[in-house]
């Protein structure tokens, strides 16, 4: 009999001894699929099919032309891309692109909805591409094939001289797939009152229930986030001061150059950088990375995937402080603003060109070089290796 593992790990007993147990509660209950099975299927043959490429890198024009091609004419599908794309000045005036170009369906961003459309995206580029697919749908999220035609590229894990025999594998299914969880963001603006009576000792660290706001706040902005929220100093040359809440309660404050909330994802981007330890996408976590704190103790921190996260300037910040979402939509924090984060529902499902495992490790090794360092060489007189001599 296979002896068969799953890496959410086995599921643990709830029995303690001869007499205790876990309070059974069936509404709690959670039954997840174990990620070494998950596999791509389609209810339907995919028809429209989303190109993202590259702007700005010449070297990606051939590609995406071949690849236009191929999707066009020889799959018969709709092919989607961005209008400011296809107005490229050296498409308009290639004349052996132009019975192709006239069949690619545009759209802009920030003016047509194509969320609901849209069977499977192909990323042409580096990890850019694929949070640039992740920003466009802010609800579900096709299937995604990024191709590896960018500098870093850990998250495109395809060859792009192979790609015929790829995307025939993906149109027939069963290929695997990485469900990468995404941040819910929301941006709040006054949802605090700013009082003298804020600055004061808060009830076992909870927020007072009277210094709220009467009318709750406004959401000015809400966000699937893919690798992580930043929030910095800014321009300022003062330290940011800001205050971390998990599920209401007030856990510590940031003084430094900033926070980093990210995903699993994002742990090997921004968060990688700032010392914090890089986690695979399957596990279910949020962490919270200190950016250069003002304090030898302040340590990189994994919480739970379900938690809410706040954060706020801190009644006595000397400054404001600057939020941005993946790299874009930078603005200013100011105090009584508020910025609640948890795990969204929607994941980006991101196609393996292996495995979900095997992926991640190669990624670690040919981008980063993780652990890559010159071999010890062996001892030739194995008969005098003892550490001391007589």
């Amino acid at each position: 009999m296979i002896d068969s593992h799953f890496l959410h790990g086995p599921y643990p007993t709830t029995h303690f001894g001869p007499k205790a147990c876990i309070l059974p509660n069936p509404t709690s209950v959670m039954h997840i699929q174990d990620p070494a099975s998950q596999r791509l299927m389609w209810s339907k043959p995919p028809v429209n099919v989303l190109v993202i490429r590259k702007i700005r890198d010449e070297g990606l024009l051939e590609p995406f032309k071949e690849l236009c091609r191929f999707l066009v004419k020889e799959k018969q599908l709709m092919v989607y891309v961005e209008k400011k794309v296809v107005d490229d000045g050296r498409l308009v005036t290639d004349a052996t692109f132009c019975d192709i170009r006239k069949q690619l369906c545009t759209f802009r961003e920030g003016f047509d909805d194509i969320s609901n459309c849209i069977d499977l995206i192909i990323c042409l580029g580096g990890d850019g591409t694929l949070l640039y697919a992740s920003s466009l749908f802010q609800d579900s999220v096709p299937p995604v094939m990024a191709f590896h035609l960018g500098s870093l590229g850990f998250l495109t894990p395809f060859k792009f001289e192979s790609y015929k025999s790829e995307v025939e594998k993906v149109f027939e299914g069963n290929a695997a797939i990485v469900l990468r969880s995404r941040l819910k963001v929301k941006v709040v603006k006054g949802l605090f009152q700013r009082s003298k009576q804020l600055s004061g000792p808060e009830e076992n660290g909870t927020i007072p229930h009277q210094h709220l706001s009467p009318d709750a706040g406004k959401i000015t902005l809400q966000l699937q986030v893919l690798n992580e929220v930043v929030v910095d100093r800014g321009p300022s040359s003062y330290l940011s001061n800001v205050d971390l809440y998990l599920d209401g309660r007030l856990i510590t404050s940031v003084q430094g150059d900033g926070v980093i909330v990210s995903t699993p994802t994002g742990s090997t981007a921004y968060a990688a950088a700032a010392g914090a330890s890089m986690i695979h996408p399957n596990v279910p976590a949020i962490m919270v990375t200190p950016i250069c704190p003002h304090s030898l103790s302040f340590r990189p921190i994994v919480v739970p995937a379900g938690v809410e996260l706040m954060i706020m300037l801190s009644s006595d910040a000397r400054n404001t402080a600057w939020i941005s979402f993946d790299g874009r939509k930078r603005q200013e924090i100011q105090h009584g603003d508020s910025i609640k984060i948890t795990t969204s529902c929607y994941p980006v499902p991101s196609l393996c060109c292996h495995d979900l495992v095997y992926d991640w490790f190669d990624s670690l090794a040919q981008c980063l070089h993780w652990n890559i360092r010159k071999k010890q060489t062996q001892l030739t007189d194995t008969s005098n290796s003892s550490d001391t001599e007589n």
